[in-house]
């Protein structure tokens, strides 16, 4: 397949303006707590004489950048591998919130905000380093998704490890995210990210029965 130089300059324009909006996956990963921390396991390795490097991983599934299946909220709820893609490629729009450590995201805090994407991720700046866990971060409130929901948009991310309070059990924010067949993006990172219109991709993998599943998370211009 030929390429032509006006083609290659439009990808390496293109490529300026990618985010990577995953933190970075390591033993040092902070989780929830109880949850399980991420191990790599070298089964194989050049260092030690082996032809190549053969490793395995144990890990949450909500590791890093992930998206929650239905089934980890809802006893009715499908696996990570019966959700239908679309929801996590597409326009998406940046917004950020300034609010106090703990405090949910009320629609009033948008009020001013024209939402232009059926994809929002909110950036708080509450959870700021993904390998110190902290409980106080910022989150949803089940209005703010009720609101989303009605202006059409279909996923609502944030960059904190979950769209509820840490130490929510009612998963309100969650169950209206259900109520309304909506998807989830947690834990990603969009220190860097101006608030704008980009396009995100963001695929679960396809594990047969999980409750959530890591995602390399990626934004860029259009």
């Amino acid at each position: 397949m030929n390429i032509s130089m006006a083609e290659i300059s439009d990808i390496a324009e293109e490529t300026k303006t990618i985010y990577d909006i995953s933190p970075e996956i390591s033993e040092r990963s902070a989780v929830f707590p109880g949850d399980c921390q991420f191990k790599r396991s070298v089964a194989l390795d050049f260092k030690k004489g082996d032809n190549l490097v053969l490793s395995s991983i144990t890990t949450t599934v909500h590791i890093g950048a992930h998206t929650d299946a239905p089934s980890h909220y809802h006893r009715d709820g499908a696996g990570i591998e019966a959700r239908d893609l679309s929801y996590y490629l597409g326009p998406c729009q940046v917004i950020s919130v300034s609010l106090p450590r703990s405090e949910r995201i009320l629609p009033e805090n948008i009020a001013k905000v024209v939402i232009r994407a059926k994809r929002v991720l909110f950036k708080t700046r509450s959870f700021p380093d993904p390998d110190n866990w902290n409980s106080d971060f910022n989150s949803l409130s089940a209005g703010l998704v009720e609101v989303l929901a009605s202006r059409g948009v279909c996923l609502v991310g944030i960059d904190t490890p979950s769209i509820d309070p840490s130490a929510d059990q009612m998963l309100e924010s969650h169950n209206t995210v259900f109520k309304h067949g909506m998807a989830i993006l947690e834990g990603i990172v969009l220190d860097r990210v101006p608030d704008g219109i980009y396009h995100l991709v963001a695929l679960p993998l396809k594990i047969k029965g999980a409750d959530a599943s890591p995602v390399r998370a990626v934004l860029w211009k259009s």
